[in-house]
């Protein structure tokens, strides 16, 4: 019985975190400490805050996989949520490992925005697109961040003739399409862009760089 209770202890998943961007929300967790327990099979469930039982994934239901896909499952962005997995080794299960208490709306990150840049005469037109969540509208397009959130878009300039640290921002707001003008001919200057949720205090990480030369 010792050995058994050994097992079920060194197989036991460690680390169960979930992982969301932009509603894309993935359990993640660790092997046990034991070696063998890299061969084990795990075994996922979920539940909404202060429901009493727990449901079953069944795509993650004796996998040797470490990730499982809960998108669907914490689709109420509101609502928070647990999830706890489970590992078998050789007939042996452990206990359960918890994760930590999941609300979608707070804790995912947004991502950047995308960016196009079209030069005219000393001036540059920025395009900006929100990110998509994973969600659907009837017809079948995928739902943008922004019908989930109050987000501002900030645009910064890089001219390439001074430092490439040395990020201005240039804009922030709604608008989709911006233009920057009154630039110098002849220089090359880069664009990025992030998305920034007022209500929560929180930007996203840098888009990549667009650049060009006006």
């Amino acid at each position: 019985v010792l050995e058994n209770q050994d097992l079920q202890d060194s197989i036991k998943p460690q680390k169960v975190e979930f992982h969301s961007l932009n509603f894309n929300t993935t359990l993640h967790w660790q092997p046990g400490w034991a070696r063998e327990a890299r061969g084990a099979l795990y075994f996922v469930q979920y539940k909404v805050y202060g429901q009493s039982t727990w449901q079953n994934k069944d795509e993650c239901w004796g996998i040797s996989s470490r990730v499982c896909d809960l998108t669907h499952e914490t689709s109420d962005i509101q609502e928070p949520y647990y999830s706890r997995v489970r590992a078998a080794l050789t007939g042996v299960y452990s206990n359960w490992s918890l994760s930590c208490r999941f609300t979608p709306w707070r804790e995912t990150t947004i991502g950047p925005p995308m960016v196009t840049v079209v030069h005219s005469n000393k001036s540059i037109t920025v395009k900006l697109q929100a990110p998509r969540s994973p969600y659907k509208r009837k017809k079948g397009s995928k739902i943008p961040m922004t019908n989930y959130y109050d987000l501002l878009y900030q645009v910064f300039i890089i001219n390439n003739l001074l430092d490439e640290q040395h990020r201005v921002l240039v804009y922030e707001g709604k608008d989709k399409v911006i233009k920057i003008q009154d630039l110098r001919p002849g220089v090359s200057y880069c664009i990025v862009a992030k998305m920034y949720v007022p209500m929560l205090d929180r930007s996203s990480a840098y888009s990549s760089s667009q650049c060009t030369v006006v």
